[in-house]
């Protein structure tokens, strides 16, 4: 069943259902001075998004706060959007999907730094994986490029 989700999903992705939909605003969470995410940032709003961006020098309570505990899963800035979690260098589109499917997790993930997301030294994703978490520390594969 998650097979036949996941192909639905990239069908809608590539034949533009979600690119239909009203974009949610997201609040990103970040340091003041990485660049990385304010390229991420910057990426988003070129993909249709509202961003509403908080400074903090500190990100370990938040991201606690929000749920997200596991230090394998966690990168450099945090996002909410539509009471989903958004760690890291998520692509635009996955962001979409989880809007659109509003899956029971408590968010996705790009954990690390991946060289080659939005945000980093690619527009389009390579090379690595978008996960998924839920508040029992379950973890699956949401996306892969």
């Amino acid at each position: 069943m998650k097979l036949v989700r996941l192909i639905l999903a990239t069908l809608a992705l590539t034949s533009g259902v979600y690119a239909a939909e009203p974009l949610s605003t997201v609040t990103v969470y970040k340091t003041p001075t990485c660049g990385c995410c304010n390229g991420w940032v910057k990426y988003l709003r070129d993909n249709g998004f509202t961003v509403e961006t908080h400074d903090l020098s500190n990100l370990a309570a938040l991201k606690a706060r929000f749920g997200l505990t596991q230090k394998r899963l966690m990168s450099c800035h945090t996002a909410i959007v539509d009471g989903y979690v958004v760690e890291g260098h998520v692509p635009a589109d996955d962001v979409r999907r989880l809007i659109h499917e509003k899956p029971d997790i408590v968010g996705i993930t790009a954990p690390g730094m991946p060289q080659l997301s939005p945000g980093m030294f690619s527009l389009e994703p390579k090379d690595y994986d978008v996960l998924s978490f839920d508040e029992n520390g379950n973890v699956d594969i949401f996306s892969s490029y």
